[in-house]
């Protein structure tokens, strides 16, 4: 329950609650209003002449003065109030006086009090209404014509003093009710304003992100525990503390401030600087977020900073320019960063000389050797490499065991370099407890001009794989016949993806060639063989475009089109053919997609057997294969297909492969059946290959069999098959489909082809 006190203090005004500011300019403006009046009701007598000429002014001025000095004077804030109070009631009774006590003089009371509740404070308000109160009183009762203007109040001036001040209380009363409700209203805005004061404190204080608040003459106002955290900082610092007596600064003298740029510009801003601490030395980069706050004329009132140490990101991210620049097995330029400056490099006075490297026969050394040795050889050949260039010149690993080197220069000076190289390898690599030869093939060629880096990079790939096909160990320069060479693989390489873009059974044939048991000559399979018809209607061979595709990575989708159409014919020949051999590269056996994609497709025919459809794997692409090959062929032979190792004879270990690898036929390469029937020694090998893969438990295929001669002497060494012109070209769908049914009518040996 509300008690009595408590009531009255809840409706009645408390009185103060301005700001020093705020009374001081309301007791200015009312002092100078009293002056003001006085100076003006001094004249109004003069004029008016009333009592005794000028009597009442001089009393006016010997009583009222005083309380305009006092008010003007006295500190504080009551004391000059009253004085103020006490000097408009006498204005006020003076003017009654002056008028006779007319009743519209008594108006003056009452404009008086509404303007003395300017102050808010009761005792100015209080002496007021008792002196008011007291004037009509004792003056009503000894001078009651110059007080009031009426019989009435004359006859009974102690009724008519109680009236008047009922009426002044009463007009008080609305200042009182209006006081209180400012009163009130302002306690309501002081409290959402403390809440958001407290809220914002709390965000100030707690956030982790240093912030704080600076004069604009860069004193510090307000720093966060964050802050104070992060520059070990005291809680307290000493009044006075300025933005450049904060234990950092900027590494840069020279720098513009932070501080300045945030006074002067408009708005908020972002600043990324780097500054050292005054007592470690320790660098930082700060990204400085601040905002100078402006009043309405535009003056800076406070700048406001927040602060985010982005040292560490900072590194982070110099370390990863640092990977992405450096390759991270041997340190050398990444192939990104070594086009980036090549193409600066092109832009300068002087011709440029590029050198691309690759080392010879590679694979065989990582796999014979081990991938951890294989690591420890580039790395090692990476340093050597770098030691011998010159200084700073561009020396990159663009992937695997691929480098290029380029250099400003004449191209004398690039080929001397590459001599230099080449020499360099000439000694063995310490690999691990043992050292370890490695040659290398060189190609070179010179460019100039930012826009020709491509080009020239081309250009000495190119030369380089001149020199790997001559042979390897060696430097081969760039030449315009290469660069015939290099516009012809490019129309290659067009040629081909319009023709993948177009209808492929269109653009992208497949023919057959006759695979025939040796000694019948009855055909029992045929090799699927891509070719490629031009918009001029022309018919490429796949010398035109498998390289372009193998070097591009076309070849996957150009393989498997034609594993696709040769599924397809095994279905429509059925009843003529036994299987069909179709050739698999090495990039294709490397795509892990290969194995689900065949897979899925076998899956879509259910009605094939999967053994009809035999994979040649030449024992090159085994070489080169970047996969684990046993493991790869176990998993297509998973999906019943059968394996092919093709030319088989042309590579390094034939008879090893045949041991190691899953294969079910031999393809023997053209070179061993040439000239079979007058040769001895290579009736001798094929004797040997063909006892061997029956002890295995393989097919044999002899290839390239031309001549009638050699056929009988395959037929004479029990050779299963033979494939090559003597019994059929490769030729179109149609053209092989017809080609199939007189042998299957009549069970007859085919017509050789002359």
């Amino acid at each position: 329950m509300v008690t009595g006190s408590n009531a009255l203090h809840r409706w009645l005004p408390t009185g103060g609650g301005l700001r020093d500011e705020d009374w001081a300019g309301r007791h200015r403006l009312m002092t100078r209003l009293l002056a003001a009046i006085l100076v003006a009701l001094v004249i109004f007598g003069a004029l008016t002449d009333e009592l005794g000429g000028g009597k009442l002014t001089t009393w006016l001025l010997l009583l009222i003065l005083p309380c305009v000095v006092a008010a003007a004077t006295l500190p504080g804030r009551r004391l000059p109030s009253i004085f103020v109070a006490l000097g408009f009631t006498m204005l006020c009774a003076a003017f009654v006086a002056m008028t006779h006590g007319q009743t519209e003089a008594h108006f003056t009371f009452f404009i008086t009090i509404g303007a003395l509740a300017l102050y808010r404070d009761w005792a100015p308000f209080g002496v007021f209404l008792v002196a008011t109160t007291a004037h009509h009183w004792i003056f009503g009762i000894f001078d009651a014509e110059l007080t009031y203007g009426h019989h009435s109040a004359q006859t009974h001036p102690l009724f008519w003093a109680v009236i008047h001040g009922v009426a002044v209380l009463c007009a008080a009363a609305f200042q009182i009710v209006q006081w209180r409700l400012t009163e009130a209203e302002e306690e309501r805005a002081q409290e959402n304003l403390d809440d958001r004061e407290a809220q914002l404190t709390v965000a100030f204080e707690e956030t982790p992100v240093p912030m704080a608040i600076f004069s604009p003459d860069g004193r510090v106002q307000r720093l966060n525990k964050a802050y104070k955290t992060w520059l070990h900082l005291p809680d307290d610092l000493p009044a006075g503390t300025m933005v450049t007596d904060l234990p950092i600064e900027l590494a840069d003298p020279a720098a513009p401030r932070v501080f300045d740029q945030l006074v002067s510009q408009e708005g908020s801003s972002i600043n990324l600087r780097q500054y050292r601490r005054k007592d470690t030395g320790e660098m930082l980069w700060v990204e400085v977020h601040g905002t100078a706050l402006r009043d309405r004329d535009g003056q800076v009132r406070v700048v406001f900073v927040h602060c985010l140490d982005v040292t560490e990101s900072r590194r982070h991210q110099e370390e990863l320019q640092q990977q992405v620049r450096h390759d991270a097995l041997t340190g050398l330029l990444s192939r990104s960063a070594f086009e980036n400056d090549l193409a600066q490099l092109l832009g300068g006075i002087e011709p440029v000389n590029v050198i691309y490297l690759d080392v010879d026969r590679f694979k065989s050394i990582n796999d014979g050797a081990g991938h951890a040795a294989g690591d420890e050889l580039l790395r090692g050949l990476s340093a050597r490499l770098a030691a011998t260039v010159p200084a700073g010149a561009l020396v990159a690993r663009l992937g695997g065991d691929e480098f290029v080197v380029a250099l400003a220069g004449s191209p004398q000076a690039g080929a001397r370099v590459g001599h230099a190289v080449l020499s360099a390898f000439t000694e063995p690599l310490e690999i691990g407890d043992g050292h370890l030869q490695v040659s290398l093939s060189l190609g070179l060629a010179a460019g100039h001009g930012a826009d020709r880096a491509d080009d020239t990079v081309l250009a000495a790939d190119t030369a380089m794989y001149a020199a790997k096909r001559a042979g390897g160990n060696r430097m081969q320069i760039f030449s315009d016949d290469m660069r015939v060479e290099v516009r012809e693989r490019i129309a290659a390489e067009n040629r081909l993806r319009e023709a993948l873009a177009g209808d492929l059974t269109e653009t992208l044939p497949i023919w057959w060639q006759p695979i025939v048991a040796a000694d019948t000559g009855l055909v029992v399979g045929a090799e699927a063989l891509v070719r490629m018809c031009t918009p001029q209607g022309d018919i490429l061979g796949p010398g035109h475009f498998v390289p372009a595709a193998e070097e591009t990575g076309l070849i996957v989708p150009l393989g498997e089109h034609v594993l696709r159409r040769a599924v397809i014919r095994l279905l429509e020949w059925t009843d003529h053919l036994d299987y069909v051999s179709v050739n698999v590269s090495p990039r294709q056996l490397a795509e892990p997609d290969f194995v689900p994609m065949l897979a899925n497709l076998l899956a879509a025919h259910p009605a094939l057997d999967p053994s009809r459809l035999v994979l040649e794997i030449t024992e090159t692409a085994l070489l080169s294969s970047s996969v684990d090959v046993r493991e790869r062929l176990e998993t297509l032979k998973g999906l019943g297909v059968r394996i092919a190792l093709d030319d088989f004879g042309t590579g390094y270990s034939s008879l090893t492969w045949l041991q190691s690898v899953p294969a079910d036929v031999v393809k023997l390469d053209r070179s061993f059946v040439a000239g079979l029937s007058a040769d001895p020694r290579k009736a001798s090998i094929i004797q040997a290959v063909l006892w061997l893969a029956r002890s295995l438990g393989m097919s044999v295929v002899a290839e390239g069999v031309e001549d009638p001669a050699d056929w009988h002497a395959l037929r004479e060494l029990d050779c299963p098959s033979c494939q090559g012109y003597l019994f059929g070209k490769p030729m179109p769908p149609a053209a092989f489909a017809a080609f199939l049914q007189p042998a299957a009518n009549r069970q007859e040996p085919l017509r050789l082809v002359s």
